[in-house]
C-alpha cells in the first residue's frame, strides 16, 4: 500500500468548529433543561400532548440570559480565531481526526453544514486522503497507465474514504494490483440527505468525466449507505442527462440497506414512545440528535420526494418512490450474515448486524420496490459482520470476479458516447478496434 499522504487542514477551523458546535450543544441543553423545568412546574397528567411553550416570567429570563451568554462567546471565539489565525499555522490531518470528523458528520453532518461548521466535510474525490486535482499531470498519467478503467469507491455512513483500507486491505488498491484499475475515492459528508449527496456526486462525476484525458470505464463500488448514494446519483444523472452513465459499466454493492436498516426504525419507535408523556417528551430531544442522512436510513430514501414536506422524526411509514436499478447496468449485490446456520429465520434476524440479508439482496414484499437482482448477480457472505465485508478475502475475490467481467459496449452505448465530449480522443483508439458483433476487443 502506498503511504498516505493526509492533505494540511488550519488549526483555527477546527477550533472555531468545536467553538460553534459547543455553543450549539449548550444552547440545545439549555433549551432541554428548561422543558423539563416547564413541565415539572406546569400542572397535568402523565399522559397527554406535550405543551411546547418555554417558562416565562424570572425563570424564563434566565434562561434567556444564558442562551445570549452562549452567543456571545461563540462570536468572540471568531474574533480571537481571526486576529491569530496567522500564529495558529496549519497542520497535516492524521488518520484519527478523520475517523473522529466522518463519525461527526454521520451524526450532525446536517447541522454542521446548516450553520457552515467548518467541520462540515465537503464532497470531493480524494486518493491516499489528498484532495484530486483533477487536471494534475500525474493523474492524467495515471488515467492513461489503467486504459481509462477507473474504479469509484463509495464509502458508507459515518465513515471516510481512508477506511476502504481496513486490516491491510483495501478493495480498491487490490482492483488496481489485480484489474488494472485505478481506484478514486469519494469523501463526502454522510450526515446530509442521501438524494443531496447523489445529485452532487452525479454532477461530480460529470465533471471528473469532462476533464479527463480520455475516455473512461466506469465502475462503482460502495459500502452500506454508499450504495443508496449511488443509486441516487444514478437517477438523477439520467434527470439531467449526464453522460457519465454511458461509461458506467456496474455497480457492486456491499452491505447496502437498500430498504433500510432495523436499527434506525427501532430510534423511531424510542421517539414515539418518550413523546407519549410530556414528561418524557423534552427527552425525546435526544433520540433526535440524529442527521437526515442517518434518518434516510430507516428506509433507504434516494429522492427528494421520498422526504420533502415531512417530519423525519414522525413514525408514519415507508412512503419511499420506486426506483428500480438502472437500465443497461450490471448491478451485483453482496449481503453478509453473522449466522454461520442456512436458516431463513436466523438470516434474517441476525443479517450482518446493521443490515437485514433480505434488505441488502433488494427484496421486498412490494413488488414495485422489489429490486429483482439476478441470482447470478447475489452472494451472501457467513460469518460475517457489516465491517468485515471491508476486508475479508472471501469477499474480495467476490469483488474481483464481478469488476472482472467485462461488458462489451453495445451500439447503443456507442451512439451515447458520440455526444460526450470525449467521443473525439476516444474514436481514434476504439473504432479500429470495433468487430461486426459489436463488441470492442481489448
Amino acid at each position: 500500500m502506498s503511504r498516505i499522504n493526509m492533505t494540511k487542514i488550519k488549526h483555527e477551523s477546527d477550533i472555531r468548529g468545536a467553538g460553534n458546535l459547543a455553543i450549539d450543544a449548550i444552547t440545545g441543553i439549555t433549551d432541554l433543561v428548561e422543558a423539563m423545568h416547564h413541565k415539572i412546574v406546569s400542572v397535568g397528567g402523565i399522559l397527554g400532548r406535550p405543551n411546547q411553550t418555554r417558562t416565562t416570567g424570572i425563570t424564563g429570563m434566565v434562561y434567556r440570559n444564558i442562551r445570549t451568554v452562549s452567543g456571545l462567546v461563540g462570536n468572540g471565539i471568531d474574533l480571537l480565531l481571526k486576529q491569530f489565525s496567522s500564529l495558529l499555522g496549519e497542520k497535516c490531518s492524521s488518520p484519527e481526526r478523520e475517523v473522529v470528523l466522518a463519525a461527526l458528520n454521520g451524526v450532525l453532518g446536517d447541522h454542521l453544514a446548516l450553520r457552515n461548521n467548518p467541520l462540515a466535510i465537503p464532497m470531493q474525490f480524494r486518493r491516499n486522503g489528498v484532495p484530486l486535482a483533477i487536471d494534475d499531470q500525474f493523474f492524467d498519467k495515471a488515467v492513461q497507465q489503467s486504459n481509462g478503467k477507473i474504479v469509484l469507491m463509495v464509502h458508507g455512513s459515518c465513515m471516510n474514504d481512508l477506511q476502504w483500507n481496513s486490516q491491510g486491505h483495501d478493495h480498491g488498491g487490490a482492483l488496481a494490483r489485480d484489474r488494472g484499475y485505478l481506484p478514486v475515492y469519494l469523501h463526502y459528508n454522510t450526515g446530509l440527505h442521501i438524494s443531496q449527496n447523489g445529485r452532487e456526486f452525479a454532477d461530480l462525476i460529470e465533471v471528473l468525466l469532462n476533464q479527463l484525458p480520455q475516455s473512461a470505464e466506469l465502475v462503482i463500488i460502495a459500502h452500506s449507505m454508499g450504495g443508496l448514494v449511488s443509486r441516487s446519483a444514478c437517477h438523477y444523472g439520467k434527470a439531467a442527462g449526464h453522460s457519465w452513465l454511458n461509461h458506467l459499466q456496474k455497480i457492486v454493492f456491499l452491505g447496502t440497506p437498500h430498504h433500510g436498516a432495523p436499527w434506525e426504525r427501532a430510534g423511531n419507535w424510542i421517539d414515539t414512545i418518550l413523546e407519549i408523556s410530556p414528561y418524557s417528551a423534552p427527552f425525546s430531544r435526544l433520540g433526535k440528535i440524529r442527521s437526515a442522512g442517518i434518518t434516510d436510513l430507516r428506509y433507504g430514501n434516494i429522492l427528494d420526494e421520498d422526504w420533502t414536506g415531512r417530519d423525519r422524526f414522525e413514525c408514519s411509514g415507508d412512503h419511499r418512490s420506486p426506483v428500480p436499478l438502472p437500465d443497461d447496468l450490471q448491478c451485483y449485490t453482496i449481503a453478509a450474515t453473522t449466522s454461520n446456520n442456512l436458516t431463513t429465520l436466523s438470516d434474517q434476524l441476525a443479517g450482518d448486524g446493521l443490515v437485514t440479508i433480505n434488505s441488502a439482496l433488494g427484496r421486498h414484499k412490494n413488488d414495485d420496490l422489489n429490486l429483482l437482482f439476478p441470482e447470478t448477480h447475489q452472494w451472501i457472505a457467513r460469518d460475517m459482520n457489516h465491517m468485515d465485508l471491508l476486508n475479508q478475502p472471501e469477499v474480495y475475490e467476490t469483488i474481483k470476479k464481478m469488476a472482472g467481467k467485462w461488458r462489451p459496449l453495445n451500439n447503443v452505448s456507442i451512439a451515447a458516447a458520440k455526444k460526450s465530449s470525449q467521443f473525439n480522443q476516444w474514436s481514434k483508439r476504439v473504432c479500429f478496434s470495433l468487430i461486426f458483433n459489436g463488441r470492442c476487443v481489448r
